[in-house]
């Protein structure tokens, strides 16, 4: 009798051929199949040629041929093909089988698939995998969370396939409850918005504020990657600015000043407001974005409105320096941000993160990997219930070490009219959330006089709520509706 495959894949694009070859290498034996069934004799008569794949042209056939308890991973478009894959699944599968979702589903799917499947008797994953198709092939960062029943059978496949720290340890380990896996996924994409807006800016200032050349920023960049700022997104910026067209001219400088999204970090935004919490410079890298696509309109502007005028007469080399530590305090911020909203999500939907298991998971494989989130690991090992990075010891001294430079890097590029979203909301946020006192205590006198909607006083207890009848014509009725 042949040999049965150890695990099935769903989708032969490149993340899953790349997947399927990962773990073939690991000395799993993988069946694959594809909608598309031309897609799976070019992969079995190509990459796959001599491997230890199976080749299926049917579900059922690839569901036949999966050892028990089945695994079949699904690396298709997220949404509704997710779906109808599970429906045309079913009917082959048995109690104890397990559908895997490796794509970037949305985590209230994964809660809803989740629920549904077991109470089917089956077992879901739905986990997030990056690092693109390079992590793919030679070692992601794997976040899986659903039945917590199927990780025993799914972990030595992923941790043998998961990138490796220094010490040999998978950046893979089980996340937590139904849809945990996607949701730090979710993150982990809204933190690579922020980080890749960030260095964008920094980008800017260079060459607008400063007048530097590609070749000069590649110089930079490469020495900073040297550093503290160690990362992958810091390397290839140094990587893309020293890449020349076939005219033998910079690259960067002729593509078109418009980014695209796909939408995970707009699901972080949209979930920060639910939950309530102040996730501004992931936001700001949405806007961003979306401030980017509206070319035509900036281009029509550019012509009738005038800003000012850029002019910079100090210190390179400082300056430089300056923006070094600028985009290191920033960066912390928008961790610390990211960690933050993790926690809220923790709460609402009782996951139990660990909070230094998903910094080592982020460690290496993943596009926002660096040397950084080794001391976000440390930070979480020491104090698991730390409610803000930046009152870690480490990350505090950071920033207060670098504050004079980053209010100096800001307020030069804000004087010279030099657009810095990120830049900005990073040092607001660092400000609101270091004071004493912010002016909401007007804004809640605004609502109770326009709304009754009532408010606490600072010499009685919180939680007792009061109106204020401000007109003398408002009556005394005051409204139920008052949210902290």
């Amino acid at each position: 009798m042949a040999k049965k495959a150890d695990i099935g894949l769903i989708g032969l694009a490149v993340m899953g051929e790349n997947l399927v070859l990962n773990m073939e290498s690991k000395g799993f034996t993988v069946a694959v199949y594809n909608r598309t069934v031309e897609k799976v004799d070019n992969f079995i008569k190509g990459r796959a040629k001599d491997k230890n794949i199976l080749g299926t042209y049917s579900l059922q056939e690839l569901v036949n041929v999966l050892e028990k308890p089945r695994r079949v991973m699904l690396m298709v478009k997220a949404g509704k093909p997710v779906d109808d894959f599970i429906e045309l699944l079913l009917p082959y599968l048995e109690k104890g089988d397990i559908i895997i979702d490796g794509g970037n589903s949305h985590f209230p799917d994964t809660i809803r698939r989740t629920k549904y499947l077991e109470s089917k008797g089956l077992l879901f994953i739905g986990t997030g995998v990056s690092g693109g198709e390079e992590g793919a092939l030679r070692g992601p960062s794997i976040m899986p969370g659903g039945s917590p029943d199927a990780w025993q059978y799914v972990k030595p496949i992923f941790q043998a396939i998961a990138a490796k720290v220094d010490d040999g340890t998978p950046c893979c380990e089980w996340v937590g409850k139904d849809g945990a896996g996607h949701f730090v996924k979710m993150v982990h994409n809204g933190i690579e918005y922020g980080d890749m807006q960030l260095i964008s800016e920094t980008y800017q200032i260079m060459r607008e504020l400063l007048g530097m050349s590609a070749d000069e920023m590649h110089e930079v960049f490469k020495k900073w990657n040297s550093k503290d700022l160690n990362s992958y997104l810091i390397e290839i910026t140094a990587d893309i600015l020293a890449f020349k067209d076939t005219d033998g001219k910079p690259l960067v400088d002729k593509i078109l000043d418009t980014a695209g999204q796909k939408g995970t970090g707009k699901w972080t935004s949209v979930e920060a407001l639910d939950l309530g919490i102040p996730l501004t410079l992931i936001s700001e890298a949405v806007f961003a974005r979306c401030l980017s696509a509206m070319k035509d309109e900036r281009v029509a502007a550019s012509k009738i409105l005038t800003g000012a005028k850029i002019k910079f007469d100090g210190d390179k080399v400082q300056f430089l320096n300056d923006l070094e530590k600028a985009l290191y305090a920033s960066k912390i911020v928008s961790y610390a941000q990211g960690f933050t909203l993790m926690r809220a999500a923790s709460e609402e939907y009782k996951w139990n993160l660990n909070y230094g298991n998903i910094a080592l998971l982020w460690r290496n494989g993943c596009i926002i990997r660096s040397v950084f989130l080794g001391k976000i690991k440390e930070a979480f090992d020491k104090n698991p219930n730390l409610t803000n990075l930046i009152l870690d010891p480490f990350f505090k001294e950071k920033i207060e070490n670098a504050q004079e430079s980053w209010r100096r890097v800001i307020s030069t590029a804000v004087l010279n009219g030099i657009w810095i979203p990120a830049f900005s909301t990073a040092l607001n946020y660092f400000d609101g959330y270091r004071a004493e006192h912010l002016p909401a205590n007007l804004l809640q006198a605004q609502r109770d006089y326009f709304g009754a909607h009532q408010y606490e006083r600072i010499d009685r207890p919180r939680g007792e709520f009061f109106h204020t009848n401000w007109t003398g014509r408002g009556g005394e009725t005051a409204s139920t509706a008052y949210t902290v």
